[in-house]
């Protein structure tokens, strides 16, 4: 296979590329379409330059939204947003006093900006762009508009370089998805491997802007479904993507930034005791109703500007001037605390404070941030604005750990000794039952924190969150399993089936006239004529089973009265008898109902295929399918509605 490999290639690059250069595009793609994925490393090369795009599209992304900042946010406004210790500024720190009614005004025409952009060239690009990736991926045959990430960057770098609260994870997610998809269609590829492009374009934007690789990876299989299901085949070109990716940002960063965690060098966080998982798993529950609330609103105030009788291109602009309103409050009740501004932005500065020193950040204060922060996110992407819901969310979850660690240290004090440490399981536990992805979550907050040593709690708060809000999901568009997914449609038939065997299906206590041997043609008419039955067992004297026959054929018979008393069930029969085991699978059992075209089959002994045990019959293989097709089909609309 190598051999083949090494010669293909030689033989493709010393064949001169034909016609103008269109042509010569088009050549090669038939050829990257044409070489099998093993023997050419094709996925290896197209995911590495859908990490590559990913990666500088974040390098772009920071850029625009650190310029816009700049010139907007700082100069008009005097604030400037705290930020994470590794995010890599290009731009001095300044100070000066805040100037709130200019503040309302930038961000209210921010939110004009990026209204009017969005939607005047493509809608789609409204709210947070995981979702329409999602989307994309299961109902769109992973085709995304050429024009939608760039739309999606400079509306999202407006939104939050004027101060909307909003995360950066959603435009990159969308940047590496669209190239990812606008790649597949490039080289017309298959709808199934253009989904897999553009999932691995996903993960490598999150792994890039997050700094973590291998939750990138994770993340794209994983987002895509709310229940415990993974899109497997998404994994490897999106660990591919990601690591390029997140090589591609961290070497633009300055030389001490690169590699680093995003909330810089990692503090050594311990557990000392399992006692310590109580109040962790008491965390869980806050956060788990901190998540409904999260959802609830987000959701409830999308729906009410739907409502609102204006066109949608300046609804954006009026939810980021009540995000600046509701910011100006907080910092105001807080005595011009500059930490209360976190309600506003990235939020990140607050939450580097929580993971450095635990008792930094008063209680009061904390957790009006991250309900806060529920409202202004909401306010901000749910008015039709652009920009992520993954970092919200870690502010959210991290201030609320961060509270609940420093209660949890008063009150015990020799158990919980790093109330810092529950910031960070909370960042992890608040995101996991509100997207429905514990395991990116748990390795992304790690990568971001440099905790890996909090891995148990981590892992135990996130199982409990994403277990008690099954009911619940920040992304609309995920489907329950792969089953779901029109992106699979008719991929699981097979696979229903085989959960169900013969022994679940046919009917034990059924009685059947069995037929000897010896019977003659004329009692077989008359066991006909006393049965309903369609089919008749023949067996010999030891009652073992070693033929078969219908009623079909039996007519033959009929109208030659002469043979009646000389034939017997053995002239009649078809000794070649197609059965089934009780153990089989229904797949099996269909295919063979398929192969004869036949409405019933023998169930025999598997130590003993001549003892039979009973029928099958085509029509209970159906009615099985159908019912296990309708209480799944219950438990999806379940979901949902709930």
């Amino acid at each position: 296979m190598v051999c083949f490999a090494k010669a293909a290639a030689v033989e493709l690059l010393q064949t001169p590329l034909p016609g103008p250069p269109l042509a010569s595009l088009n050549y090669l793609a038939s050829a990257i379409r044409q070489f099998d994925l093993e023997s050419t490393g094709k996925w290896f090369i197209l995911s590495a330059v859908v990490g590559l795009v990913a990666g500088i599209g974040g390098i772009a992304f920071h850029l625009v939204g650190q310029v816009v900042q700049h010139y907007t946010l700082v100069e008009f406004a005097h604030l400037q947003p705290g930020e994470a210790s590794a995010e890599g500024a290009i731009f001095p720190h300044t100070e000066g006093d805040l100037r709130p009614w200019m503040l309302v005004a930038v961000m209210a025409a921010g939110g004009l900006a990026s209204g009017v952009l969005v939607y005047s060239l493509a809608p789609e690009a409204e709210g947070h762009g995981t979702d329409a990736a999602i989307d994309a991926f299961h109902n769109k045959r992973g085709e995304i508009r050429a024009r939608t990430p760039l739309v999606k960057t400079i509306a999202s770098a407006i939104t939050l370089g004027t101060g909307g609260s909003a995360g950066r994870e959603g435009p990159i997610a969308q940047i590496g998805a669209g190239f990812g998809s606008f790649l597949g269609g490039i080289l017309r590829l298959s709808a199934r491997d253009r989904r897999l492009l553009l999932a691995a374009g996903m993960g490598a934007g999150v792994g890039a802007i997050f700094r973590a690789p291998l939750a990138g990876a994770v993340f794209a299989g994983e987002i895509l479904y709310r229940d415990a299901d993974l899109e497997s085949d998404a994994i490897v070109p999106a660990a591919i993507s990601s690591t390029v990716a997140y090589s591609v940002f961290c070497l633009w960063l300055p030389p001490d930034l690169r590699f680093l965690p995003l909330f810089g060098k990692p503090t050594i966080y311990e557990i000392g005791s399992p006692l310590e998982l109580l109040p962790y798993g008491a965390m869980a529950i806050v956060l788990t109703l901190a998540g409904v609330l999260y959802i609830r609103t987000f959701y409830g105030v999308h729906k009410l500007f739907k409502r609102i009788p204006l066109p949608p291109h300046i609804k954006p602009m009026i939810g980021a001037a009540l995000t600046g309103l509701v910011g100006l409050g907080v910092y105001q009740a807080f005595g011009s605390n500059p930490d209360a501004l976190s309600v506003l932005g990235s939020g990140y500065g607050t939450l580097q404070k929580s993971l450095g020193d635990g008792m930094s950040v008063a209680v009061p204060l904390l957790i009006t941030i991250a309900l806060v922060k529920i409202v202004t996110t909401s306010l901000t992407i749910s008015s039709g604005g652009s920009g992520g819901v993954f970092g919200p969310s870690m502010v959210i979850g991290g201030c609320l750990g961060s509270a609940m660690g420093q209660i949890f240290h008063e009150m015990w004090p020799d158990l919980v000794r790093q109330p810092q440490a529950f910031a960070v399981v909370g960042m992890a536990g608040f995101f996991s039952g509100c997207a429905r992805a514990p395991l990116s979550t748990v390795l992304m907050v790690s990568e971001m924190t440099g905790g890996y040593a909090l891995l148990l709690p981590t892992l135990w708060v996130s199982t409990i969150t994403f277990l008690l809000g099954s009911r619940w999901t920040l992304y609309e568009k995920q489907v329950p399993t792969r089953l779901d997914s029109p992106a699979h449609r008719g991929d699981f038939f097979v696979d229903v089936l085989e959960g169900i065997h013969v022994e679940d299906v046919y009917r034990k206590d059924r009685r059947l006239r069995l037929i000897h041997e010896g019977t003659t043609l004329e009692g077989i008419v008359h066991a006909l004529a006393e049965s309903t039955q369609r089919y008749f067992p023949v067996v010999d004297d030891d009652g073992c089973m070693i033929g078969i026959f219908s009623s079909e054929d039996v007519r033959g018979y009929l109208y030659d009265d002469t043979i009646w008393k000389i034939a017997n069930a053995r002239d009649v029969m078809k000794s070649r008898v197609v059965t089934v085991q009780a153990s089989d699978d229904l797949n099996t059992a269909l295919g063979k109902f398929t192969s004869l075209n036949v409405d019933e089959l023998p169930v025999v002994d598997p130590e003993n295929n001549g003892k039979l045990l009973g029928v099958l019959r085509r029509k209970e293989v159906i009615a099985a399918y159908n019912r296990r097709r309708l209480e799944h089909e219950k438990h999806r609309l379940a979901a949902v509605s709930g």
